[in-house]
């Protein structure tokens, strides 16, 4: 089962589009979106093609197939435009028998670690940088964002399959990648 990780929308719904079209390159069967979707923050500069209400209807679209977590620029108000849960602190999923714990990052990050066991696997978004490293036992990885990418990154997305994650670029270029 092959699983795509996306993190930090902020309401490009360019990026989104672009995060998309390799989501149907890609074929995952799973889209985890790891928090920050309409909305750009006090301290993030207007995202390329900024459409929070194209993004929600565009996300509702691609729904069904969607695992989504909260992050620390999404509130209510966008769940009431949002038709998937995507409220939730983090999300637990079990992966080729190993347990994922996905979150935004802004409570549980890779600096304070959640009680997980050596060969689990701890994902965030949050700092638009990507990671994919052990600390501890734990593998812990960030996807990059796909609008906002910092400290000269390039925008990002994950790939989870056969035992290996990957981070790619928008041109296909591996960003980094761990084998798990």
């Amino acid at each position: 089962m092959k699983l795509m990780f996306i993190s930090d929308i902020h309401g490009s719904l360019f990026w989104l589009e672009r995060a998309l079209e390799k989501a149907e390159q890609e074929q995952p069967h799973t889209l985890v979106i790891l928090g920050d979707f309409l909305y750009h923050g006090p301290r993030n500069p207007l995202p390329e093609g900024y459409d929070p209400q194209g993004v929600a209807a565009r996300l509702n679209a691609y729904g069904k197939s969607l695992v989504a977590v909260r992050g620390n620029c999404d509130a209510e108000v966008d769940q009431m435009l949002l038709q998937f849960p995507m409220m939730g602190d983090y999300v637990l999923i079990l992966h080729e028998g190993r347990k994922i714990y996905a979150t935004h990052g802004h409570g549980f990050s890779i600096d304070q670690l959640p009680p997980l066991v050596p060969g689990d696997v701890f994902i965030q978004g949050h700092t638009h940088l990507p990671v994919a490293d052990v600390k501890e036992g734990i593998y812990v990885l960030n996807p990059g964002s796909i609008s906002l990418p910092k400290e000269n990154n390039p925008h990002s997305y994950g790939i989870m399959v056969d035992g290996k994650y990957t981070i790619k670029d928008f041109e296909g270029n591996v960003v980094r990648d761990i084998q798990l």
